[in-house]
């Protein structure tokens, strides 16, 4: 295995360098990132930027708001969590396997005192039933990135101020609030590792990792960005995570809503209907696929609004390639 220990602050910066790393290097072993910053919320791939965030907050505070390739939920990080990143070939796990991709950082967090770390749900790490890590996955010529939060000890004040959790979510959890269900990792390691700081936490899960007691045993695994690099890096980071129109979008107004909140993520379903046909679709929500839901949009455009209708269109369609985990008949029953 290969690392990368990102220099920046920027999630915009680390989210181009993943992109980077993964798209245009080639490795012979897997690629290992870690990466910090400043305080941030990341959305998944296919959420509704404004529906997600507390705008207001978000811009008095000065929070940086981006949007990732992966799917999943929207994210609050800041200098108390650390990301880590699991690059492979995609013919080497499973699309939505996220166990087998955290399994060796649950069994280092083991290893540092956190015995009740356990993998739960579709994507999320948990301790003592707490939430302090969720995780998205992309996949795209041949290689799929798992990324995951950390969650050290974040200022867990500002998750219910800059996210707007929607209600049925927070329902659906059997919970009050996202305050209740989330929580910050540093009280449940051993003592001796309580007081690190979120640099000196990577370098110790680093060491757990490779199994060494000094990060200069594996120095010779250590990847450098060379000029080239940079320069593709700078060109990511303008064409989508610091680009308007890659974070927010244009969105249109829509005549139907349909939205439900399923095991495998929700599904909040935009469209357009003019004279009986779907003129537009959107997909928003917080759910995994390894192809663009963009697609099957597509393929009801021009549609009559009617279940049947709609079946036939999408009769050829692998659905669980968008909607991974939901089936065919749930999908028809929400918009239906």
């Amino acid at each position: 295995m290969y690392y990368y220990v990102m220099k920046s602050n920027d999630i915009r910066r680390n989210l181009a360098t993943e992109q980077y790393l993964m798209n245009e290097i080639k490795f012979d072993e897997p690629l290992l990132l870690f990466y910090i910053e400043g305080p941030c919320i990341i959305v998944g791939r296919n959420q509704n930027t404004l529906e997600e965030i507390n705008k207001k907050y978000v811009d008095e505070h000065g929070i940086v708001v981006t949007r990732r390739l992966s799917g999943g939920g929207a994210v609050y990080q800041d200098l108390g969590n650390l990301c880590f990143s699991f690059v492979v070939d995609s013919d080497s796990e499973e699309f939505g396997d996220f166990k087998s991709f955290v399994q060796p950082i649950v069994d280092a967090l083991h290893d540092m005192g956190a015995k009740s770390v356990e993998v739960s749900g579709r994507n999320d790490i948990l301790v003592d039933g707490k939430k302090f890590s969720g995780n998205a996955m992309y996949t795209k010529g041949g290689k799929t990135f798992s990324h995951g939060t950390l969650m050290l000890d974040v200022d867990l004040s500002v998750i219910p101020k800059a996210l707007d959790v929607p209600e049925d979510k927070i329902k659906s959890k059997g919970i009050k609030s996202v305050s209740s269900r989330v929580t910050n990792l540093k009280p449940y390691l051993s003592p001796k590792y309580q007081d690190l700081t979120t640099p000196e936490f990577r370098d110790r899960l680093l060491k757990e990792l490779f199994h060494v007691d000094d990060l200069d045993q594996i120095k010779d695994k250590e990847y450098h960005l060379t000029d080239d690099d940079q320069k593709g890096i700078d060109k990511i980071f303008d064409d989508y995570y610091n680009n308007w129109d890659w974070v927010y979008g244009n969105s249109p107004e829509f005549t139907v809503k349909k939205r439900q909140h399923f095991t495998n993520g929700t599904i909040d379903a935009r469209l357009q209907v003019d004279d009986g046909k779907v003129s537009n679709v959107k997909f928003f929500g917080d759910y995994f696929g390894p192809q663009d839901s963009t697609e099957v949009a597509d393929k009801l455009k021009g549609v009559r609004f009617e279940r049947k209708d709609f079946e036939d269109a999408l009769k050829d369609v692998d659905l669980n390639q968008y909607f991974t985990g939901i089936s065919r008949d749930d999908f028809s029953d929400m918009l239906f």
